[in-house]
């Protein structure tokens, strides 16, 4: 589930890195624990970091959760892409906790409602696709869960509309609970992000 939000938001990384082969500029900083990407175009910008924090996110983190960490991998991202067209901005940190799913869905529902009424969809956590933006008079989009119902064993809770949301998705994992949390924005062509 984490691995595929995070592979995800790769793809799109690699994806507008393809458009910026004309690139101005490239700068990789792989040195020490975080690994940053940074390239600059004509047509916009694209900045990876691996350091996100809940701060950044507006979430708070579960008690006693750890990060969850394999390898070289901490299952953090920081996705920064920007044009004049269109921009996105993803950030996602991974962590498990000894607690159960329940405890952990219990306590992100609450700090959710800060953003909004929050929607509990079950199931989910293989289908990362989602409704992001606005729809055809630039409003933005309520959040639904869509039509895919996953594994049966995930949840995800989401709080906010298509284009500036927060989302925490949870699965069982040995006596415990593997978890992300999750900001989302978008912006369209004349607003700002």
């Amino acid at each position: 589930m984490l691995s595929q939000l995070i592979r995800k938001a790769a793809w799109v990384a690699v994806a507008a890195s393809v458009i910026g082969l004309a690139a101005c500029s490239l700068k990789v900083d792989d040195k020490g624990e975080n690994k940053n990407v940074d390239i600059r175009t004509p047509l916009g910008a694209l900045q990876v970091r691996t350091n996100p924090t809940p701060a950044q996110i507006g979430l708070g983190v579960y008690p006693g959760a750890k990060p969850k960490v394999k390898g070289d991998d901490h299952n953090a991202a920081n996705v920064n892409i920007s044009s004049s067209m269109f921009g996105v901005k993803v950030l996602v940190i991974g962590y498990h906790s000894e607690d159960s799913p329940d405890k952990v869905i219990a306590y992100y529902k609450k700090d959710l409602r800060k953003y909004g009424n929050v929607l509990e969809c079950k199931g989910h956590g293989h289908n990362t696709d989602m409704e992001l933006g606005h729809d055809s008079e630039r409003k933005p989009k309520p959040l639904t869960c869509g039509d895919d119902k996953g594994d049966g064993k995930s949840v995800e809770l989401k709080a906010g509309m298509s284009d500036n949301f927060h989302l925490v998705a949870v699965e069982p994992k040995d006596n415990g609970s593997d978890f992300a949390i999750v900001y989302v924005a978008t912006r369209g062509e004349s607003q700002p992000m």
